[in-house]
């Protein structure tokens, strides 16, 4: 009596020997433990009064936190204000025609980490131009007339 056994062709035979190469030596996955803090965004601001105290907290999104006074509206319109391939955070250019205006003294140092790029930056209210570029991201920054708040 004779047992029909059907013939693979030889592509069938290498698919079947790749596939099984592929899982040898696998074993089960294992979970992967990443050493160092979570990054995400996180931005230290420090404000200075002429004269006066100086204001320091820090902001974190994604996911919101820190001592920031308003964290959430913060770091929406950080969001807002970010768009990819322009710094959110760059200074006014040398050649920019700006009113002058005087903001008045206060400044503003900001520093971290924001869309994966390194901050270093500050901010003041000397003219019409550096004006725009701090009233631009508030609440990052206190807004005209209103004290600044957090640890000092």
């Amino acid at each position: 009596m004779s047992v029909f056994r059907p013939r693979a062709s030889r592509s069938s035979l290498l698919l079947l020997g790749c596939l099984l190469g592929l899982g040898a030596g696998a074993g089960p996955a294992a979970a992967v433990s990443v050493a160092g803090p979570v990054r995400g965004d996180r931005l230290h601001v420090e404000v200075k009064e002429d004269g006066g105290p100086v204001t320091r907290y820090e902001l974190r999104c994604h996911p919101t936190g820190g001592d920031h006074p308003d964290a959430r509206a913060a770091c929406a319109r950080l969001d807002k204000a970010t768009v990819w391939g322009h710094d959110t955070f760059a200074p006014v250019p040398s050649d920019a025609i700006c009113t002058m205006q005087y903001g008045g003294s206060r400044t503003a140092h900001v520093t971290g980490e924001w869309a994966g790029r390194p901050v270093d930056t500050t901010f003041t209210r000397a003219n019409g131009c550096e004006i725009a570029r701090w009233d631009r991201l508030v609440p990052l920054l206190p807004a005209q007339g209103e004290a600044g708040t957090g640890a000092v």
